[in-house]
Formats: C-alpha cells, structure tokens, sequence
C-alpha cells in the first residue's frame, strides 16, 4: 500500500529528474505520474481500499499544482537580407523593373538566345525576359522604346518586385 509520504517523494524525485513518465503499481494499487508539456504533474489511481481513497483524494489537489520543472529559453533569430543598390542611372535613362518576386530567365529555353543584349533596340511590345514565379513563365515586355544600355541580372538569378533589370535609353 502507497503511503502518502512515498507519493510526495516520488514526486520531489521526478521533479528533480528528467523523467517525464513514471507508473507504479502495489498491492492492487496504481500510480502515474507525468510530466505534460505544460509543467503540471498529472496523476491517474485506481484505488482498491477506502483508507487509501481518503489518501489519495488529500493529495490530489496538491499533485495537480503546476512545478517548475524545466525552464524555456527562446532565442531570436536574426535573419538579415542583403538589398542590392539601385543601379546608378543617369537622369535620361529609364528601368525596366521586375513586376513580381521570381527567378529571371534572359532566353526562352537554356540553349536558345537571349531576347536581347547590350546595344539592341527595343520597342514597346518586345519581350526582354522571362519571370517565373510559382512554375509559371511570365513574358516581360519592355514597355519603352529605345536602346539597351545595360543588364542588371544574370540568368537564373532570384529577383524581387520592383528591382531593376535593365537601363535602357529612351529613343
């Protein structure tokens, strides 16, 4: 028969260890304790004799009072981005911008050419490269006339909304 003496020095002793789940049984009585996730020790009995009943009611109360048994520590993680500088573009140049976050593809196919390169002219409707983004291929068109002064991205690189991916002089 479990004495209530024995039940609270189970319970000091499970404090103090790593213990999380402990079940004893003893003469047709049974104990469990365990240690929730929420640092309160929970006890479930099976009581056999009305002595013990009166016992085991007198500590129950004090069982289920939530322990310190373990302390939490949660830590930041810092995550730091690197924004890459606008490009220095002279006053009559313009951009043409990516219009979505997604990788940028200068040809339609990896052995095909590129749409265009440094020194061609574009037109409005022209197709400068290919955004994907969410496995699909958005054309991007220029949207200006002129010439091609530079390219920002290589092939295959991760571009955000609104970062510039070619100058471009306007005719």
């Amino acid at each position: 028969m479990l004495k209530i003496q024995d039940i609270k020095e189970l319970i000091r002793v499970i404090d103090k260890s790593t213990i999380d789940y402990v079940k004893v049984e003893q003469d047709g009585t049974k104990l469990t304790i365990k240690r929730n996730t929420n640092q309160a020790i929970s006890t479930s009995t099976t009581v056999s004799t009305p002595a013990l009943q009166e016992n085991v009611q007198k500590i129950q109360p004090e069982v289920a009072k939530p322990v310190d048994t373990e302390k939490t520590v949660v830590t930041e993680k810092t995550i730091e981005t690197t924004v890459q500088p606008e490009a220095k573009v002279e006053d009559n140049y313009m951009t043409i911008k990516s219009p979505m976050v997604g990788t940028f593809y200068a040809a339609p196919a990896p052995d095909a050419e590129p749409y265009i390169k440094t020194g061609d002219h574009v037109n409005e409707s022209t197709i400068v490269c290919i955004v994907e983004a969410m496995k699909l291929m958005n054309e991007l068109e220029a949207e200006v006339k002129g010439k091609v002064v530079e390219i920002l991205v290589q092939n295959g690189e991760l571009v955000e909304y609104g970062q510039p991916l070619f100058v471009v002089q306007p005719d």
